[in-house]
Order: structure tokens, then C-alpha cells, then sequence
């Protein structure tokens, strides 16, 4: 049975209310359906994911792109879809609301925006203005998208932890019903993230290997994502076995192939 729209957004955002949500990032149908039938509850896109598999870095794929690749994700599943939207495709705020209303019409049931354009980050007063003007975009469209604030300043060494959480706060106060900042790696910096915009749920990106879920619920997180890491597995996965092929002239051994029923 087709799960609606309105229900995928509904049963998301019911999702973060209590627990942690795992959010894998698939970047195709395939893996989107696979992993429904794993058991994901939701799952969100990866921008550099998809852009790789279209032979190009992240933050080449253009908007009209991305968009299409969201609508067919959404449609292709009955899990509520998370949409990694980078800056919302432009600097100004009522070009960010504009493009967040078309993100809605893919069938999302949240998205992301971010405070970074190529290698800098906008000003605080900028980037709140940013987050106002999607908020203001969902709450006109009377949809119930669940709005991410997401800051890049941890992962391209450009604040430290004390602005980050100030940064997270602003885009809290701002409307944003979940904040997110990659970068972190820390337990106790994860936990003083926490603490510091409760009730507000965080995000956290599985970037370094020493963080796992049990961990993270333990401190209070609500949401792990994995951003590009499935897809990186898998490329790794890929140019392995293809050096093997052409280098050795076989496959690797494997094990049979699972039948999807």
C-alpha cells in the first residue's frame, strides 16, 4: 500500500519526538528501496552521494537536478525522505524561500540548509535571515516539513565549539525544528551540543569511526545520518574489485547474491 505524502511527513516528524533515528543516505532507487525493506524508518539524500554518481563532485549538481532527483526518490519509497538541500541553491533569502517551496512539491518530508557558500560560511545575521526565510516558505505552503539547520563550520575549520553551538541556537530561535553541525567527533563535545539547545533534537553525521549509536542515544542525540559514507563504502567496494578484475584478471570471491522477495 502507497503511503501518502501527508503521512510520510507526519509519521517523520513523530519520529523524532522520542528515541534516535537512524537516517541512512541512500542516492538512488535501488537503495532507497533496499533499504526500506531493511528496516530503515526514514532515510535522507546525500548531495555529494548523488553528485558522484553522476560523475561529479559535490556542489555541481544544479538545482533543477537535485530536484528531480528528490521527486524520484520520494516517489520511489513509502519512507519519509530527508533532503539534503546545501545552501538552498542561492545566497539571498527570498531566493532560498523560493527554492525551498519547490523542494517541497518533490514530496519531502524535510530538508536541510546550510550556512556555507563554497569554502566560507555567511555571516550569523545572514545565515538567521536564511533560515527565517525557509521557515516561512514551509509554514506558507501549510505542508508539515521538518526544517534542519545545519552549520559547516566544524567541518571546514572555520568555528570552533562555542560558536558552533551559537550558530545552532540562532538557527534554533530561528525555526528550525532539528540543528545539525558535521564535524563532530567527540562524545563530550557531542554531549555539551546536546545539552546546550534542548530541547531542540541534533543531528549527528556518523563521520569518525569511533562514534556508534548506542553511544550517541546514551548522551541524548535524536538523529544520526551518514551523509556520503554508504556511498564511499561503496565506491571503495567498487574500485577494488575492478582493480582486481583488471589487474588479476578474476572477481572477488562472494557470497551469493540475497534474493529480494
Amino acid at each position: 500500500m502507497n503511503v501518502s505524502t501527508q503521512e510520510k511527513r507526519r509519521r517523520f516528524r513523530a519520529l523524532h519526538e522520542s528515541g534516535l533515528l537512524i537516517l541512512p543516505n541512500p542516492w538512488d532507487i535501488g537503495g532507497a528501496k533496499r533499504l526500506e525493506r531493511l528496516g530503515a524508518k526514514a532515510i535522507a539524500s546525500s548531495s555529494a552521494a548523488f553528485a558522484w554518481s553522476k560523475g561529479l563532485e559535490d556542489f555541481e549538481v544544479g538545482r533543477d537536478a537535485l530536484l528531480a532527483h528528490l521527486r524520484e526518490l520520494a516517489a520511489s519509497t513509502n519512507l519519509p525522505l530527508n533532503a539534503d538541500f546545501e545552501n538552498g541553491f542561492a545566497d539571498e533569502p527570498e531566493q532560498v524561500a523560493e527554492n525551498v517551496r519547490l523542494a517541497i512539491e518533490t514530496g519531502i518530508a524535510g530538508l536541510s540548509i546550510e550556512d556555507r557558500h563554497g569554502d566560507e560560511l555567511y555571516d550569523l545575521e545572514l545565515a538567521v535571515a536564511r533560515i527565517q526565510a525557509a521557515k516561512q516558505a514551509i509554514l506558507n505552503s501549510g505542508e508539515d516539513v521538518l526544517l534542519i539547520g545545519r552549520s559547516e563550520g566544524l567541518l571546514i575549520d572555520a568555528l570552533d565549539l562555542g560558536q558552533t553551538i551559537t550558530r545552532l541556537k540562532a538557527f534554533a530561535q530561528a525555526g528550525a525544528d532539528v540543528v545539525y553541525a558535521p564535524g563532530l567527533r567527540d562524545l563530550d563535545d557531542i554531549a555539551q551540543v546536546v545539552q546546550a539547545l534542548a530541547p531542540t533534537p541534533l543531528n549527528v553525521l556518523l563521520i569518525h569511526p569511533g562514534l556508534n549509536v548506542p553511544d550517541l542515544a546514551a548522551i541524548g542525540v535524536r538523529r544520526v545520518s551518514t551523509g556520503s559514507q554508504l556511498a564511499l563504502a561503496t565506491w571503495n567496494r567498487f574500485e577494488e574489485a575492478s582493480l582486481q578484475l583488471l589487474e588479476q584478471g578474476h572477481l572477488p570471491a562472494t557470497q551469493a547474491h540475497r534474493r529480494w522477495s
